[in-house]
């Protein structure tokens, strides 16, 4: 669904007058057409000068002369993007508890289709509680539509949460899936695009809460990489679910703590994880933030350096005190 057809249909499933009075936005006077006044939230208004017509749920304000719709008052009032707007107002909509139901019928899934649960074996991913700890889920391509749907949700509200397509269909078909903070990644086990995320992006680095307060931090790529290493004891890892990382993500990371990232990408083939890895060095330490790139064997990340090299805690532990040394 694109991004024009996500605004309209928030638009429709979120009144303005709602949103605001969610926010504690209060009107002084009615006017004429059913019209409402009130003090303006977007500046420091002494006498009321914001406008809202609720048929037509739009907003002006005769003082700072900003308007628009929902969408445009979440922009101003949060200083946010069109698209991190978007995000909010899905959030306040109530996309958690979707989620959450979505996220259950995929943990159900994995273990009736053993090609998902192969796959996962095939990943280095066999320990149960492993498992159950990430919320390893497995899209099939069928069914999801109609058990959301019998739990209440209408059609509209799962294309506006981007769990489903405007054709109806599974937007995470034949998918390992992973929630994140207020989203989901699909690992494809076939042949369609290998990655994908819930609309809004991928969020912060992943399992930060649990790490942020580590002196020590082991900064993956992917979830397979995280997941081989908690297998393997380690509890001090995040996820940046790829080489790029985000705003939010380099804030986390430059957050004033006093910490050591170790930079654990991929050695691929070509050199990109490498050069991605000391070019984000260089970012941190910028930062005052210690960090040191990870040299893997070549052509190996840390979910294969595991489960085709061969390796064990113990060397992992080497690799990471020699990117100190």
């Amino acid at each position: 669904m694109s991004a024009h057809a996500v605004a309209e249909l928030l638009k429709q499933r979120i009144p303005l007058l709602d949103y605001l009075l969610s926010q504690d936005w209060q009107s002084t006077r009615r006017i004429a057409r059913g019209r409402l006044m009130g003090v303006c939230p977007l500046h420091a208004d002494r006498k009321p000068s914001f406008l809202v017509d609720p048929g037509k749920s739009l907003f002006y304000c005769y003082g700072c002369g900003r308007g628009g719709d929902v969408i445009r008052f979440v922009e101003l009032s949060q200083s946010v993007s069109f698209g991190e707007a978007i995000t909010l107002l899905r959030r306040w909509y109530g996309m958690g508890s979707l989620l959450s139901d979505v996220i259950q019928f995929y943990q159900v899934q994995l273990h009736r289709h053993p090609e998902a649960v192969a796959y996962l074996a095939q990943r280095g991913v066999q320990q149960a509680e492993l498992i159950e700890h990430m919320r390893i889920g497995y899209a099939p391509g069928r069914c999801l539509r109609s058990w959301l749907m019998s739990l209440g949700y209408s059609l509209p509200d799962l294309q506006l949460a981007g769990v489903v397509t405007l054709e109806g269909l599974d937007t995470f078909a034949r998918r390992i899936v992973f929630p994140l903070d207020s989203s989901l990644y699909g690992r494809s086990i076939g042949n369609a695009h290998p990655h994908r995320f819930l609309r809004g992006g991928k969020g912060g680095l992943y399992a930060w809460q649990k790490v942020r307060n580590c002196r020590h931090v082991v900064l993956v790529e992917g979830l397979f990489d995280w997941a081989t290493l908690w297998q393997a004891g380690f509890r001090n890892v995040a996820c940046s679910l790829g080489t790029g990382l985000n705003a939010t993500q380099l804030r986390q990371l430059c957050d004033g703590a006093p910490r050591a990232v170790y930079l654990a990408f991929d050695s691929d083939q070509n050199g990109s994880g490498q050069r991605a890895a000391r070019q984000l060095a260089q970012r941190l330490w910028a930062h005052q933030v210690e960090a040191f790139s990870v040299d893997l064997p070549d052509g190996h990340d840390p979910n294969s350096f595991f489960v085709h090299g061969g390796g064990d805690a113990h060397q992992f532990q080497a690799l990471l005190e020699r990117a100190r040394s």
